[in-house]
């Protein structure tokens, strides 16, 4: 901060930095913005260096046109998909129950202007997303958010119990609160520096396409390299060196990424997030669940489906499994069960 200052920010002019940079105000926000800066940096050297020392592949641009320009692709969408994931939102609590709080009140003002459609036993059935007409709200003409979250929870639960004591906000089961980002975040799955938010239900799709990118870019400059040293060695010693070191870095970043990318493919597979693998004992609706037990899984296809196709729901929160349904799922697999794909449906 003081170096940048010192370039653009002298004297009296340091109200019109922080004009111009409202981020650097907030030193949360500093520090996010300088490692969005250093990622991009990091990208331009391990990326440029390739086209600078690498005269083979300049020379096979006319041959090979298309190797080239998916490379290229293939890089900026990395860049591109790195920022839409910074920049969206990881479903927050307090935003989901205000959309909530106003598709009801705007309920009960159609209820009192005209007759609402009503079921046999006179409950209101209010569609929450347009787009998937079958999901719909059940209840009485007063529903809100506390008698939603607690009709997933088991009878005779306690509010107080799930109240989160920095957002004084009912939380639904799966979410927390995230101390980084100050807020209830759905589907919690831990807070990314590097992105500078949290991971959850509204991107961690986006996450995970990110890492995907992210790894092949990473696998395929490795790649680069190699070729590199294999016809150009011992011709400059000094971009030998610098071409293996920035190598055995972007060998460590590939395995890294390929662990990561592995981690959260078995998380999706399974319907888990981070923070209730890692902090699985410390979960009041989990502890007393065995660990080969998944509780929210609803088979592979199933869970790539909601993964992938459902998550633009603001609405898509997950009621706590029943004793019968833990039950069903902690049952050993037999050859019957293998054969009629019990773990995939």
């Amino acid at each position: 901060m003081t170096i940048f200052r010192g370039l653009f920010c002298r004297g009296d002019d340091d109200h019109r930095c922080y004009h111009y940079f409202p981020c650097l105000l907030d030193p949360a926000r500093r520090s996010t913005l300088y490692l969005k800066v250093a990622l991009v940096m990091l990208h331009l050297i391990f990326i440029g260096l390739v086209f600078l020392f690498y005269g083979d592949f300049r020379d096979k641009t006319p041959l090979h046109p298309w190797y080239m320009a998916l490379y290229l692709l293939l890089f900026v969408a990395t860049l591109a998909q790195y920022f839409f994931t910074s920049g969206s939102s990881p479903g927050y609590v307090l935003d989901t129950m205000r959309k909530i709080n106003e598709t009801n009140a705007l309920a009960r003002t159609s209820v009192a202007s005209k007759q609402p459609a009503t079921s046999k036993n006179g409950n209101i059935v209010i569609t929450v997303d347009h787009r998937e007409p079958g999901r719909s709200l059940l209840g009485s003409n007063e529903l809100s958010w506390t008698k939603l979250v607690m009709d997933m929870y088991p009878p005779g639960a306690s509010c107080r119990a799930w109240t989160c004591s920095y957002c004084n906000v009912l939380q639904p089961p799966r979410a927390k609160h995230c101390h980084d980002c100050d807020k209830c975040v759905l589907q919690f799955d831990h807070h990314c520096v590097w992105l500078g938010t949290c991971i959850g239900q509204g991107n961690h799709c986006r996450f995970w396409w990110y890492i995907c990118e992210e790894t092949t870019l990473c696998l395929w400059t490795c790649i680069l390299y190699i070729q590199y040293l294999q016809t150009n060695i011992l011709k400059s010693w000094w971009v030998d060196v610098i071409m293996i070191v920035l190598l055995a870095i972007l060998l460590i970043l590939l395995i890294f990424l390929l662990l990561l990318l592995f981690f959260h493919s078995y998380l999706i597979l399974t319907n888990q997030t981070t923070f209730e693998l890692v902090r699985r004992r410390r979960i009041a609706y989990l502890r007393g669940i065995p660990g080969r037990v998944y509780p929210f899984s609803k088979g592979i296809c199933r869970n790539l489906y909601n993964f992938c196709c459902s998550r633009s729901n603001l609405y898509g929160m997950e009621r706590l499994p029943t004793a019968q349904e833990l039950e069903e799922k902690s049952r050993p697999y037999t050859c019957l069960n293998i054969l009629s794909c019990r773990c995939c449906c």
